[in-house]
This record gives C-alpha cells, structure tokens and sequence, in this order.
C-alpha cells in the first residue's frame, strides 16, 4: 500500500512539475509596416504547436487584426501561443489586390523574421489571405517554411465573377458600384484605423483580384502548391521549397446565431455545387488537402463570429493547433 502511495505522489509531483515547466507567462503579437505590439498576456501549458519556425496569420478580403480586443482569428492566436507556438498576427489593407496586399504582408514577414531572428516563417492565410501568403512564398521563398490555405480562393469564386459583372453594366451599375466602392474603401479605411493601420483601400481591385480569370492569371505566375488536375492536391513541397497544405469547409446555415450565416445563405446561392457560403470547395485546394468538406462557412473558418460556429462540427481552434502539431513534426 505504502509503495502504491508513494508511486501515486511520484506521478503527481511529475506532473505538477511538467505544468509548472511550461506554465510560462508570454504573448502573441500583433504586426502592420508600423512593427508589432504585443498581445495580452497568454500561458504557455504545452509544447504541442511548438514549430520551428514562428506562425504568421494572414487575414482575409475585408479583414483585420483585432479591434477592441476581437481577433480576426477569433481564439486562434493565444491558442496556438498557449500550446507553444511563437504567433504573429498580420494587418494589410482590407480592400485591394494580392499584389498590393502581398507586398504589405511580405514587409512584415521581414520584420518577424528581424525580430525573432528566424531564418524562415510558416504562413496560414485564410481567404484572399491565402493569396497573398501564396505571393509572399512566390518572391522570398527561401523565408518561407509552408504556407496553409484555409477557405483560400486559389481559382476564384463566382460571387467576385458576378459582382466585376454587375459593375461593368453601363450606367447603372458602373454608378451602383463606383458608389458601394467608396463607401466600403471609407468604412474599411475606418477598419484599418481603428486596428492600427492606415492602409488606403480599393474594392474593385480585391473583387477583381477573386474572379476566376484573375485567379488563372495568378496561378500561372505563382503555380507553386496549385493542383494540376480538377480538384486536385498540389505537391506538399513544392520546388521552390515551400510547403503547401490547406482546408476549407462546407457548411452554409452552421448557427442561426451568427449574422454572418444569413450572407453566406445568400452569397452560397450564386455558387454551383459544394462552397463555404463565399468559396466553391475545389477552389481551396492547395498543396496537400487536409480536409475540404468541413461542416464550416467561410466566417467559421477563422472561429467566426465570436466563436458561434456549428457545435457538432470540428472546433476550428483545434484544426489550427493540428496544423501547427503536424509542421512541428516535419520540422517546420
């Protein structure tokens, strides 16, 4: 009995001291050309999303970092620093092309890699986010470790293709879109102010950016992790050396809770087939398809709104700490 006592304190003080070895005090940051502020404060109980190299999170077509203490990857970024992981939280301009936005994001990816002294960085980017990741690994790939796609409109979608179509109709829609153009580059410019950054916007320039003629046009300039068969995997690691991977979701209606779900119910109508709600599911591949058909929209991809996400489905905090799980393990 005694020696069953004894092994039993044995165990617990092991594991009281493995907790107290990682319960360390540290924060994530949140970055723009400006340079990077530090999160709240987060504790580190694990070691299970430790990469290698430090996770860059790349926001999507009218995104953001965080504003009064919401996260655009809503619980992802102290969740990963939690388990971890060296987490940097990107902001480029809401509204414009990946081109534009790449180069934001890519002179950023320069200052992480000044600040931590790393010699490369993984990329996730989650929508038009995943374009731009794409373009930063296209022109400083031997910075870039991987890159992860979630919910990437890597050929398009047919919501930008019907939108560029309905400006382009003479008159009234050229005024009906010259008008929502500068009301959302006003708004979004509000956006980026009020989380820190004050990039000029151009709507027309992102709803271009996603049509599915861009996106061929894209591709051929940046093939590197793009699928060559019809929904498809792309090469893990590609030969610029990059690794690629990606997800994407399904879902539409997941909570009739969140706002954003009555959006995509409307925008999803427009797509043929599978989509989350904005991204038709053959158009996230990317690299090795971890998963397409999440029981996700395109908002609940980044844990959106608040968290309100389909309670039966995968949690997305726990995809992200997965991916970041699986490229520690490669070494990434």
């Amino acid at each position: 009995m005694k020696a069953i006592l004894g092994t039993l304190l044995l165990t617990g003080s092991l594991t009281i001291a493995s907790t107290a070895a990682f319960a360390t005090s540290t924060t994530y940051q949140y970055c723009s050309t400006s340079g990077c502020r530090a999160s709240s404060s987060v504790n580190v109980t694990s070691t299970y999303a430790a990469t290698k190299y430090p996770i860059i999170l790349a926001h999507g077509i009218m995104g953001f970092s965080s504003i009064l203490g919401v996260d655009y990857f809503y619980g992802i970024g102290s969740d990963l620093t939690a388990n971890g992981a060296k987490v940097f939280d990107t902001q480029v301009s809401s509204l414009d092309s990946s081109f534009v936005r790449g180069e934001q994001l890519r002179s950023q990816v320069q200052q992480i890699l000044a600040i931590t002294g790393a010699q490369k960085v993984n990329l996730i980017g989650h929508s038009q986010g995943a374009l731009d990741s794409r373009y930063v690994a296209g022109v400083m790939p031997a910075q870039i470790a991987s890159v992860t796609g979630v919910g990437g409109v890597n050929f398009g979608t047919p919501v930008a293709d019907a939108v560029a179509k309905a400006a382009g109709i003479p008159v009234i829609g050229s005024t009906i879109a010259a008008a929502s153009s500068s009301l959302l580059n006003a708004f979004f410019s509000f956006v980026g102010v009020a989380s820190g950054q004050g990039y000029s916007q151009n709507f027309m320039a992102a709803i271009n950016q996603l049509t599915t003629s861009t996106a061929t046009t894209f591709n051929a300039q940046f093939p590197a992790g793009v699928p060559t068969t019809n929904c498809g995997q792309g090469v893990q690691k590609a030969s610029n050396g990059v690794s690629y991977f990606s997800w994407g979701g399904t879902g539409v209606m997941t909570n009739f809770l969140d706002p954003l779900d009555y959006v995509f119910a409307v925008s999803s109508l427009i797509i043929p087939g599978a989509s989350d709600g904005m991204v038709p599911q053959c158009s996230t591949h990317l690299g090795t398809v971890i998963r397409d058909n999440y029981y996700q929209n395109h908002g609940n991809e980044v844990n959106q709104v608040l968290g309100l996400t389909y309670i039966f489905a995968a949690s997305p905090v726990t995809q992200y700490r997965g991916q970041a799980n699986r490229l520690k393990n490669l070494g990434l």
